[in-house]
């Protein structure tokens, strides 16, 4: 493997001696070699396997001559919409256009269109109408087969159907790539290339489809939401690649989409292989000029130690992506890469973070999953851990004291997050007195999402009472070891399941504990979450038992509002909502109140006609504003 980036324009790739490439990588994100970005690994992988590539980044989707750069690869193109899907880069959760795209040279906005990998194979196809089109990334994984579409609001069919491609490579796609690569190396044509893990393919018959749950069709799933509500499930409970199934997507007549089962973990050996390519670490030089590309100031000094995620979050894409088996790098591996960058003229003494999905999980969750697979309806810590769930920190705490015992190195912080219920479901608490003492700096972040239990079932996450019992011990802890330092919950607004009765029960929460978070997540119903699939349908897949889902817009920002009921810019939405949900008791000068009255909206009564002090006012200070008024 030659040193340096791979070839970006036509006059790299005859600086190399080559006079065509393998396949083409047309990319929605800048060209970062760094192995947080999905097409620094795909290429990488492939160049290691023999494979020439060149890369198109962010292509004019107006302008067909911009993916002509390298004229007809020899196997195919590779598309990806980029580390986000592209309408989650582009769209708040209120639908409003984002400002920056941290994936952009400069941060600039509008460089890649929305459903990019549709639009990028589009404009491949009308130049050349027979290439094998292959996509992959995290937009085409999650679109795989029919899923409901938050920013138009409807049901769309699979992307392989809306794109003109000929396969999907989904998940995690190292294996599955090669195997495409050297199939179409061989000669095999694209739409024989039915057989490899991980991929979902069109199909006008299914003579040779085996093994294989049928779906019902998109028609159907159309006329009734109940219907997808089930299929969905169907295609939950059928992610893992020992116990899965082959699932059948009918269309129109003699049209179907495959999706073969998931491609297998990978193993140690491999995830440290993978991650010892030469990476540049950094962005291509073209962009300096435009000043960089943002996304790198985050992951240039932070370690990927494990992928996967048993944690079954319900609003998380990862069950669908990643999956839930843990697969990790050896610390051999990641002390190398380490060393690495300590050295680096930017490097300021402190790695940003050792993690990945869920930091402090270095181990499937039990030991059957790397044989047996996952349980199909069973979560490993939902609603409460499984008895034979495997928490233990002893491997991640040895990985961080060798992190901090490097040269150059002040502080290793960990900031993807800990799972707490994973923290107090270990006996052994070195890890948590560790954590404190040496890698929180004054706050440590952690993701309860909300405080009612009846909001946290749907989500998937603990009951309230184990977080709870999570801040004592972190005080306790901080205590002993004499040091200040604060928790900062994440909280989700408007999630499937939370009324207005909720979300004030959140507020009250929040004014008990006298903060006001700078930021809020309103629910966002991204493709393929279980979450998402309430928001389109109104069952819960699971059961398939009716939930209220908050869709008004106002509706939402009331909730919203409420968790940032002290913004004075969000009084009117939070009186609203405390009418709404006949809680004015809430509105006065108590302690318990949320928001202070304003005379022309407010009757006061004797519960809340108080002073500022939370005491009844006097008579005589009335008495006196008149006589000044009657100067």
């Amino acid at each position: 493997m030659e040193k340096g980036f791979l070839p970006i324009c036509r006059q790299d790739m005859e600086a190399r001696g080559w006079k065509q490439v393998d396949f083409v990588y047309v990319s929605g994100d800048a060209y970062v070699d760094h192995p947080s970005f999905g097409h620094a690994i795909i290429t990488r992988v492939l160049e290691a396997h023999g494979f020439k590539i060149g890369i198109i980044a962010q292509p004019d989707w107006k302008d067909k001559s911009s993916i002509m750069e390298y004229g007809e690869p020899r196997l195919g193109f590779l598309v990806s919409a980029g580390n986000m899907d592209s309408m989650v880069n582009h769209y708040s959760v209120s639908k409003k256009r984002r400002k920056t795209d941290a994936f952009t040279p400069g941060g600039v906005m509008g460089k890649r269109p929305d459903y990019a990998a549709v639009v990028y194979s589009n404009l491949i196809r009308q130049v050349y109408k027979k290439t094998p089109i292959i996509l992959g990334g995290i937009e085409a994984s999650l679109r795989r087969l029919a899923h409901y579409d938050y920013w138009s609001d409807r049901l769309k069919r699979s992307v392989l159907l809306d794109s003109g491609a000929d396969l999907v490579s989904y998940g995690m796609g190292e294996r599955s790539i090669v195997e495409i690569a050297e199939a179409l190396d061989s000669g095999i044509d694209v739409k024989d290339i039915t057989f490899i893990p991980g991929t979902v393919y069109k199909a006008k018959n299914l003579d040779s489809v085996y093994d294989a749950i049928t779906l019902p069709c998109f028609e159907d799933l159309k006329a009734d939401k109940l219907n997808y509500a089930r299929s969905f499930y169907t295609q939950y409970c059928n992610t893992d690649p020992f116990v899965g199934k082959r699932l059948v997507e009918p269309y129109e007549e003699h049209l179907y989409v495959v999706q073969n089962p998931s491609a297998r973990p990978l193993s140690q050996a491999e995830m440290d292989r993978i991650y010892s390519y030469p990476y540049m670490r950094t962005y291509h030089p073209s962009y300096e000029a435009m000043g960089g590309v943002p996304a790198i100031s985050e992951v240039k000094f932070s370690l990927i130690s494990n992928r996967g995620c048993f944690g079954g979050c319900n609003f998380c894409a990862l069950t669908f992506h990643q999956g839930r088996i843990l697969q990790t790098r050896s610390h051999e591996s990641l002390l190398a890469e380490a060393r690495q960058f300590i050295w680096d003229k930017d490097f300021k003494g402190y790695i940003h973070d050792v993690g990945g999905p869920t930091a402090n999980f270095r181990y499937p969750s039990c030991e059957k999953q790397l044989t047996r697979g996952v349980c199909k309806e069973k979560q490993c810590l939902f609603p409460r851990p499984c008895r034979n769930l495997k928490a233990d920190h002893q491997d991640y705490i040895q990985l961080l004291r060798k992190l901090r015992e490097l040269p150059n190195v002040k502080k290793v912080f960990i900031r993807s997050g800990i799972r707490f219920d994973y923290v107090m479901a270990d006996k052994d608490d070195t890890f948590f007195r560790e954590l404190c003492e040496f890698h929180v700096s004054g706050q440590l972040k952690v993701a309860p999402e909300h405080v009612s239990d009846a909001v946290l079932q749907k989500m998937g996450k603990p009951e309230n009472s184990v977080y709870q019992a999570f801040v004592k011990k972190y005080k306790k802890i901080n205590q002993e070891i004499h040091k200040e330092q604060y928790l900062v919950p994440y909280l989700m607004s408007s999630h499937p399941g939370s009324t207005m009765k909720e979300a004030i029960e959140l507020a009250e929460y929040l004014r008990d504990l006298g903060y006001m978070p700078e930021q809020v997540q309103d629910f966002y119903p991204t493709p393929s979450t279980i979450s998402t699939c309430m928001y389109y349908t109104g069952v819960d897949p699971r059961d398939m038992q009716p939930v209220y889902v908050p869709k008004n817009p106002h509706e939402k920002a009331m909730q919203r509002a409420l968790i940032q009921y002290r913004n004075p810019k969000n009084y009117d939405l939070v009186l609203e909502a405390l009418k709404k949900a006949g809680r004015m008791d809430l509105v006065g000068y108590d302690k318990h109140c949320l928001i202070r009255p304003r005379h022309s909206d407010f009757i006061p009564n004797q519960k809340n006609d108080r002073n500022q002090k939370g005491k009844p006012k006097k008579k005589k200070a009335i008495r006196n504003v008149h006589k000044k008024k009657t100067k």
